[in-house]
C-alpha cells in the first residue's frame, strides 16, 4: 500500500508539472540569512507553483536558514582557508548554489583570503541600516529625539560617561558589529592620539561583547526599574531589523534606533551565485533573482522588518520611532554595477580596511603569544619622505608602540633585533623573552627604543627566521595564537648564514599541525624580495607576507597582519 501511495503521489506531481508545460527537474539550493529566509522562500515557492522552468525543464527551489558567519566558515573551508575569528564550520553545513548573507562584507573577506572565490551577481536584494540601539530612557537622557547625534557624539559618551554601558556583537562574527566598529574607527580619525582613542573604545565595547545577536539583546533592561536600566546594556550597534524584531515582543523598555551621522555600512543581503554553479542552475538562479524584485517580495521584506535595496519599505514594516522614510544608508552600485539593480554595501570598501579593524579587535580581545623580530640593519636608517624624513627605524618604533598598545594583557610578547654579527657570528639578539604583558608591559615597552640601525650592518634574514620560529615552537602554549611577526626592509645578506633551501627544509620539519606557529613577515619599502618571502611563509600554517610600500603606513599594515590569514601589499 505504501508503494501505491508513493507511486500515486509521484504520478500526481508529474501530472502537475506536465500541466505547467515542463518536464524533469532542476533543484536550486539557496541558503539565506535567518531574518530574510522566510520572504525568499515564499517568493521561490510561489514561482515554482506558477510553473517555473528553464528551457522546458521544471524548477524546484530549496531555501534554508543559514547563519552568515557559519556559512562563511563553510565557504572558506571549501577553499582551504579560514576567516579570522570564525574557526571551521560543522561538516553538516553544505555550501549552496546561491548564498544570501546579511552583508557584502562576508564576500569581501572571503575574496581577500581565497582568490579562487568569485561568485556572480552579488547585488543586494534587501537592506537594513545599521543603527545604535538604545533603551528609550537612555536615549532620551542624551538628547534623543530632539538632538541630532553623530558617531563622534557616541564616541565621546563612551570615553567620558560612567553611566553608559556599551556593547557589541563580536565583529569577527557579525556584520552589524563590524559596521559599527568601522564607524567608530572613522569617527576617531587617524594619528597616534586616534589610535589610543580606538583602543579605549574597543576595550569598552569588549566588556559587554557577545558572540550572538540574541545574547546581546538579552543584556538590555528587562524592566522599567531605574536600577535595572542603569546596570543593563545602554547602547550597541545593531541592525534596524533587530530593533524592529525586539520591539515586536512588546518589552517593558522598548529600544529606539539612533540613525547616527555619517551613515555606517548597512546590511545589504547580496544575492551571491556560487562559483561552482553550472550554466543550467545559473539560469534558475537568474530566474529566482527576478522574483525578488517584485512588489510582493517588497511587502514580504517589510513584514520581516527589512527594507528594499533602495531604502524604501513595503506594507507591514513596523518603522522604529524616529526612523526615516527612506534609509539614510542607500547603497551605491559597485564599479560597473547596474544603477537600477542597486549596489553592494562593500562598494568602495577594501579588504585591508576590514582587516585592520578586525586585527585591532582581535589583538585587544583574543589571547595570544607573539615574538616580534625587528630588522636593525644599516638600511633602516634610510629616511621616509612621507613621514617627514624620519628614518625607517623611527617609523618602525612608532608602529611597534602602537601595536603594543593594542595588545591586551591576555597576550605575551617578546622582542628580538637582527642584522649581522649581533652576538658573535649570530645575526640576532634577544632583547626580551616572551613574557605576559599583564606583568611585563613596561619591560617590553622599554625594548622598543632599542630598534636602532647598526651602522654597516647587513641582513641576516634566514638564520633569524629559523631561530625565531624554533623559539616560539619551543615555548608553544595551547589555547593561544602562537606567532612570529618579523619586520624587515631587505633581503638575505649574511655570507655566514644558512641557505634558503635549508631554511625551507627545516621549517617543513618543524611545522606541526598540532602545535601551529604562524609566521608573518612585514616588508618595509621596495627593497624586499616578496616572492622569496612568500615561499618562506607558505611552509607555515596561515602565515602571510604584508608589504608596506610606504613605511609610514606600517601601523595600519601591522593591524591588518593580525586581522588576516593571508598577506597583502599596500
Amino acid at each position: 500500500m505504501a508503494i501505491v501511495v508513493v507511486l500515486a503521489g509521484s504520478y500526481l506531481g508529474y501530472q502537475q508539472l506536465s500541466d505547467k508545460g515542463c518536464t524533469g527537474s532542476i533543484r536550486l539550493t539557496v541558503a539565506a540569512a535567518n531574518e530574510i529566509q522566510p520572504a525568499v522562500d515564499q517568493a521561490a515557492q510561489r514561482w515554482v507553483q506558477d510553473g517555473a522552468n528553464v528551457d522546458g525543464t521544471c524548477v524546484a527551489v530549496s531555501v534554508v536558514n543559514a547563519n552568515s558567519s557559519t556559512m562563511a566558515a563553510a565557504v572558506a573551508g571549501e577553499h582551504k582557508v579560514q576567516l579570522t575569528g570564525l574557526g571551521t564550520a560543522p561538516e553538516s553545513v553544505k555550501v549552496p548554489d546561491v548564498w544570501i548573507p546579511d552583508s557584502s562584507t562576508w564576500l569581501l573577506r572571503l575574496k581577500a583570503e581565497a582568490p579562487g572565490f568569485a561568485p556572480t551577481d552579488q547585488k543586494p536584494i534587501a537592506q537594513s541600516p545599521v543603527v545604535v540601539a538604545m533603551p528609550k530612557p537612555v536615549a532620551e537622557k542624551i538628547g534623543w529625539p530632539d538632538k541630532k547625534l553623530t558617531w563622534n557624539t557616541l564616541l565621546g559618551q563612551m570615553l567620558t560617561s560612567t553611566s553608559l554601558n556599551t556593547g557589541i556583537v563580536n565583529p569577527s562574527l557579525d556584520a552589524a558589529g563590524l559596521s559599527g566598529l568601522l564607524a567608530l574607527g572613522q569617527a576617531a580619525g587617524s594619528g597616534e592620539k586616534a589610535q589610543s582613542t580606538k583602543v579605549s573604545a574597543i576595550k569598552g565595547l569588549a566588556n559587554s561583547a557577545s558572540a550572538l545577536r540574541d545574547d546581546l539583546l538579552q543584556k538590555f533592561p528587562r524592566s522599567a526599574d531605574p536600577t535595572d536600566i542603569a546596570s543593563s546594556l545602554g547602547a550597541a550597534p545593531l541592525s534596524e531589523e533587530d530593533v524592529v524584531a525586539y520591539n515586536a515582543e512588546k518589552p517593558a523598555v522598548p529600544l529606539v534606533a539612533l540613525y547616527l551621522n555619517p551613515s555606517p555600512l548597512p546590511l545589504d543581503y547580496p544575492y551571491a551565485v556560487m562559483p561552482q554553479v553550472d550554466l543550467q542552475k545559473s539560469k534558475v538562479a537568474e530566474g529566482l533573482r527576478g522574483q525578488l524584485a517584485s512588489a510582493s517580495f517588497k511587502n514580504a521584506l517589510g513584514a520581516a522588518g527589512l527594507r528594499s535595496p533602495d531604502g524604501s519599505y513595503g506594507a507591514g514594516f513596523a518603522r522604529p520611532l524616529g526612523a526615516p522614510d527612506a534609509s539614510p544608508a542607500v547603497t551605491k552600485p559597485a564599479a560597473g554595477g547596474d544603477e537600477n539593480g542597486g549596489g553592494t554595501a562593500a562598494a568602495g570598501l577594501d579588504a585591508s580596511t576590514l582587516s585592520q579593524v578586525l586585527g585591532s579587535w582581535n589583538a585587544i580581545t583574543q589571547p595570544g603569544r607573539v615574538l616580534a623580530v625587528f630588522d636593525v640593519s644599516g638600511s633602516m636608517a634610510d629616511p621616509v619622505p612621507s613621514a617627514g624624513n624620519q628614518s625607517r627605524a623611527v617609523v618602525t618604533q612608532k608602529a611597534a608602540a602602537a601595536g603594543l598598545s593594542m595588545f591586551d594583557d591576555k597576550w605575551a610578547v617578546g622582542v628580538w633585533l637582527f642584522s649581522t654579527e649581533m652576538n658573535g657570528k649570530r645575526p640576532w639578539r634577544q632583547v626580551q623573552s616572551i613574557k605576559p604583558l599583564a606583568s611585563s608591559r613596561t619591560e617590553i615597552a622599554s625594548a622598543i627604543p632599542q630598534i636602532v640601525p647598526k651602522k654597516g650592518g647587513d641582513t641576516g634574514l634566514y638564520d633569524t627566521i629559523l631561530a625565531a620560529y624554533q623559539e616560539v615552537k619551543r615555548t608553544w602554549e595551547p589555547g593561544k595564537v602562537n606567532s612570529v611577526i618579523l619586520f624587515t626592509d631587505g633581503k638575505e645578506e649574511n655570507p655566514d648564514g644558512i641557505s634558503k633551501e635549508k631554511l625551507l627544509a627545516d621549517l617543513k620539519k618543524l611545522n606541526d599541525p598540532k602545535q601551529p606557529v604562524r609566521l608573518v613577515i612585514i616588508g618595509i619599502g621596495d627593497g624586499v624580495d616578496e616572492p622569496v618571502l612568500q615561499q618562506i611563509v607558505q611552509v607555515t600554517p596561515a602565515g602571510g607576507v604584508f608589504i608596506a610600500r610606504d613605511p609610514a603606513r606600517m601601523s595600519a599594515i601591522f593591524a591588518e597582519a593580525i586581522g588576516r590569514r593571508t598577506g597583502a601589499t599596500s
